[in-house]
């Protein structure tokens, strides 16, 4: 009964059309993540010890090729990958670096101090930390277990 028809759902066709969308890209674009470099570089960021953690992972980037701008509650990473210019020119058989501009944002804790966050550069991965504020700090909420009276829809009348 594996075989059975299923009944037709936008959803389902919304999904096909788009996973047909993303294979033509990839023909002509070279793959999924020549499209994601584009964009930019991938990042991570976690909280560690009180502090926001952002890495961007920039292998081959000059970091003099790389601005960093504190806006508001926006961290902005900004740069270019420069294409080498060599007189033979390469049939490429697969290609997935992009070259170009790119431009990532990350949202920052309200309250962040620009002044206080710093960046560094090592092996191709950007590292900036964020001090976090005192009232963006996490905090653990205990759940208290409810009385036999507010289980069953509050207190009897």
């Amino acid at each position: 009964m594996a075989n059975q028809p299923q009944a037709w759902s936008p959803f389902r066709e919304l999904d096909r059309f788009r996973r047909d969308f993303d294979e033509l890209f990839d023909r002509f674009l070279g793959g999924r993540l020549s499209r994601q470099a584009a964009s930019g570089p991938a990042l991570e960021s976690y909280v560690e010890n009180g502090k926001l953690v952002v890495r961007a992972d920039l292998p081959g980037i000059d970091p003099k090729d790389v601005e960093i701008t504190a806006t508001g509650d926006q961290l902005i990473i900004r740069g270019k990958r420069e294409q080498q210019r060599e007189e033979r020119v390469r049939d490429f058989i697969h290609r997935e670096i992009a070259y170009g501009s790119f431009e990532r944002i990350v949202k920052l804790p309200g309250g962040a101090n620009p002044d206080e966050i710093k960046a560094s550069y090592s092996n191709g991965i950007l590292e900036l930390i964020v001090p976090m504020p005192e009232q963006s700090k996490t905090r653990r909420v205990p759940i208290q277990p409810a009385g036999p009276e507010e289980v069953s829809g509050g207190p009897k009348r």
